[in-house]
């Protein structure tokens, strides 16, 4: 398979797009309603200066020192108008800091476009996933609506702020401070970068861009310089937040929620076509126009554990998937509302690709998310993962971890209760056995109205926290982070 692709042709349907969605005004979403969980969509007006945090409970292992980013929303109102989904608020990176015991907290805004913008005016107006324009928006390319609010990665010395459909932003890794957009190549400026890149074990970065059914396969080399910018073409406009790699393919899964006509904003023009089925695009690394397409019934998606090839060519991976996308549709909306909307969960799923073709679904019954295991061993077979679930209790979001173990068929976990809404926990090895680490994650505690950073230890999460540190303030949840030893 071989194509011709111009960045002018990749950015023509983001840019067509964020056009079509200048809209005149909204109204005002109605005041929040009485519900405390809303704290985890509140909005943050400032930056958070570097502070200590008090420890809760517990004691910090003596031999972990280093340092969790995060990234997420948490500015979503203005007096002007709102944003009118969660996935549109701007980027606020924080830094958790643990070091002889201690940890320390701060939080800055990515300086993008977006948020210049909409501070001077006094509203809300650039294109998002579920946001519509305003009048007054400035679209000149996808960073005009950059939010960079979705994940982060560590690169050449900088901390690299991702959202899905344009630049990384990036940043300095000890102040937050912005120092601009990631242009790889003057012809390649403003290309979507996706905020789920796949790194090997050596430092190798992979990672798509997409605009429709075009997509942009980038290779970085470890010091983040680029190595490659190949464009590809999909079977199918799909929406695509992740994907995943084995040492030698990149697993593309596309599912049935596809670009098609509609309304702005972005979201409107997505249609969820079950009938079709979802494919999975298995992509040589050492050879792009060398593919194979895989049939399986329909599934909806945001998140995939790393993938593995054994002996005989089977390829497995793992992912939380969902019935529908009704989460992005109707409950990331309301969110913002304080209204609950109690959508099918995802639920962890293994996935095998077999050499002749056939392809298997193995469901655990785990409702999960954030699929988590040992960076170390990407691309390698492995047992374990780590999860956030333990959905429940008449509100959105998660209040427990666990870690799955594939040998066993069970899962070890740990509930923060009711009155904690728990983010995503990252696996930090301490061992080289693979479940020797810590989860290492954050919580919004409603009661204290406060951000609080938990450690476990993976080996037995059922005891709960070995280290917990509360801070000052309450952060909105947030969605993906990275962690760095030191």
């Amino acid at each position: 398979m071989t194509m011709q692709m111009s960045r002018r042709q990749l950015l023509g349907v983001g840019i067509t797009t964020a056009a079509a969605m200048l809209l005149p005004p909204e109204r005002a979403f109605a005041a929040m309603l009485p519900t405390d969980w809303t704290l985890g969509v509140a909005d943050v007006e400032a930056d958070i200066a570097p502070t200590a945090m008090r420890r809760v409970h517990g004691r910090a292992p003596a031999d972990l020192k280093g340092v969790l980013y995060r990234n997420g929303p948490a500015k979503f109102r203005r007096a002007g108008g709102n944003a009118t989904h969660w996935f549109d608020g701007d980027g606020l990176v924080r830094r958790f800091g643990i070091e002889g015991g201690q940890a320390r907290i701060a939080a800055r805004f990515v300086d993008t476009d977006k948020r210049r913008q909409e501070a001077k005016a006094g509203s809300m107006l650039l294109p998002g996933f579920g946001t519509p324009a305003r009048s007054g928006a400035v679209v000149t390319g996808p960073d005009s609506a950059n939010a960079a609010n979705t994940s982060v990665m560590l690169a050449g010395g900088e901390l690299w702020a991702l959202w899905e459909a344009g630049s990384a932003y990036r940043l300095d890794p000890d102040t937050l401070a912005t120092i601009g957009p990631k242009t790889f190549r003057p012809d390649l400026a403003q290309m979507p970068f996706l905020a789920h890149p796949r790194v090997e074990p050596d430092g190798t970065v992979w990672n798509l861009g997409l605009a429709g059914s075009r997509a942009m396969v980038w290779k970085l080399n470890p010091d983040g310089g680029l190595a490659a910018a190949t464009p590809l073409k999909l079977p199918r406009a799909s929406y695509i937040h992740d994907f995943t790699a084995t040492a030698r393919h990149l697993v593309i899964v596309l599912q049935p929620w596809t670009q098609g006509g509609g309304p702005p904003p972005y979201l409107n023009l997505l249609q969820w076509q079950p009938e079709t089925g979802t494919q999975i695009l298995v992509v040589d690394k050492g050879d792009l126009s060398s593919t194979r397409l895989f049939e399986v019934p329909a599934f909806s998606f945001f998140h995939l554990g790393d993938a593995w090839e054994e002996s005989d060519g089977t390829i497995r991976f793992d992912g939380c998937f969902s019935a529908n996308p009704s989460f992005a549709v109707d409950e990331a909306r309301d969110l913002l509302i304080g209204k609950v909307s109690p959508m099918p969960a995802p639920h962890l799923t293994m996935v095998a690709l077999h050499a002749d073709g056939r392809a298997e679904l193995v469901p655990t019954g785990i409702k999960a998310e954030f699929p988590q295991s040992d960076r170390r061993r990407s691309g390698a077979k492995r047992r374990f993962t780590a999860f956030t679930g333990l959905y429940g209790a008449g509100r959105p979001l998660a209040r427990g971890v666990g870690l799955f173990d594939w040998q066993s068929g069970t899962a070890r976990t740990y509930a923060f209760g009711d009155r904690q809404l728990v983010e995503e926990f990252l696996f930090v090895p301490r061992g080289d056995a693979e479940d020797a680490g810590w989860l290492i994650g954050t919580t919004v505690n409603l009661d204290a109205r406060a951000t609080e950073l938990h450690v476990l230890d993976a080996r037995n999460i059922e005891a709960g926290p070995v280290a917990s540190w509360r801070a000052d303030v309450a952060l909105p949840v947030g969605f993906h982070g990275t962690f760095r030893r030191m």
